[in-house]
């Protein structure tokens, strides 16, 4: 079976790639993430990402689209829920190259974050699936989210401190300082 693998960062990704090989799943990595601001953080996941197929010998396309006013045109109607918007941008894209470039199915490194709303997520990836007409391959990698994380931390990858959002980021300062908008 050969899987498309949206991947959000190398420290979500490692654990994801490991356990679809070792079921002899042929992955391809897939790096789409318009709602990653700024740019800078932008080029460091996609960057660390990069180095890590490279030394893991993972087949990587990129959509390279920093998508900064697309991302915000399409959750500016309702911030508090920017998330499903956010998962449809990047599951149905996956799903959409998945089908034209002929894979058995396509899955995400998001499904290992104990943070993401996970059942959201899922039926995000389940409708993108009926509209493209390819295999959702679900898997729940949050059980080896830790050893992710210890795996990203002795490789020295780049670790982020949000899921990517510019409003992410906006709330993890604003809980640090307990400032109140």
């Amino acid at each position: 079976m050969k899987t498309l693998l949206h991947i959000c960062c190398a420290p979500c990704a490692n654990q994801c790639v490991s356990l679809l090989r070792g079921e002899n799943i042929e992955v391809t990595g897939f790096w789409y993430n318009p709602n990653i601001h700024p740019f800078t953080e932008y080029r460091a996941r996609r960057n660390c990402l990069r180095e890590f197929a490279q030394e893991i010998a993972l087949p990587l396309q990129e959509k390279n689209d920093y998508g900064l006013r697309p991302f915000v045109r399409a959750v500016a109607p309702d911030i508090e829920n920017r998330c499903i918007k956010c998962y449809e941008m990047r599951l149905f894209e996956t799903a959409k190259t998945a089908k034209e470039q002929g894979f058995d199915s396509f899955t995400s490194s998001l499904f290992i974050s104990p943070y993401q709303n996970h059942e959201l997520m899922k039926s995000v990836a389940e409708r993108a699936a009926d509209t493209y007409g390819v295999e959702f391959l679900y898997r729940d990698f949050r059980t080896v989210f830790k050893a992710g994380q210890e795996y990203a931390k002795e490789h020295c990858f780049y670790m982020q401190k949000y899921c990517g959002c510019v409003f992410s980021e906006e709330e993890r300062y604003l809980k640090r300082s307990k400032i109140i908008p």
